[in-house]
């Protein structure tokens, strides 16, 4: 699904990748296959971080959510390896847990600040 605005949620484990317009969302989910969590070990992560950069390939801005340090990673991970990701990465925000219709009226509340900037490439 192609739209202008994107929400992670992620942590070590996993990411829920959800791609939404004014209509519509649509949800991934992303496993890590790392079994040495909190651990400090991230033989994976490579893996796992491009999963995600790959989900997200075609949006145009994406907000990042989660309660650790994996969102930070991601978009360092992305500066060094994916640049067109982490030129679409605006923020990086503390959540806990939300569900996915939770996590999408949370991005929706928060990008209306750019949609009110211009015009709101959505309804184009």
């Amino acid at each position: 699904m192609s739209t202008y605005h994107a929400v992670v949620w992620m942590d070590h484990s996993e990411a829920h990748v959800v791609m939404f317009d004014r209509e519509h969302a649509q949800a991934q989910r992303i496993r890590s296959r790392s079994h040495h969590k909190h651990q400090g070990k991230t033989e994976d992560t490579s893996a796992f971080f491009g999963s995600i950069a790959k989900a997200l390939a075609e949006t145009r801005e994406v907000l990042l959510a989660g309660p650790g340090l994996a969102r930070n990673q991601f978009r360092d991970w992305c500066e060094k390896h994916c640049p067109a990701v982490a030129q679409v990465v605006v923020d990086s925000v503390a959540a806990d847990h939300p569900s996915d219709a939770q996590l999408v009226a949370m991005a929706r509340q928060y990008f209306k600040k750019f949609d009110k900037m211009a015009a709101d490439p959505s309804l184009a």
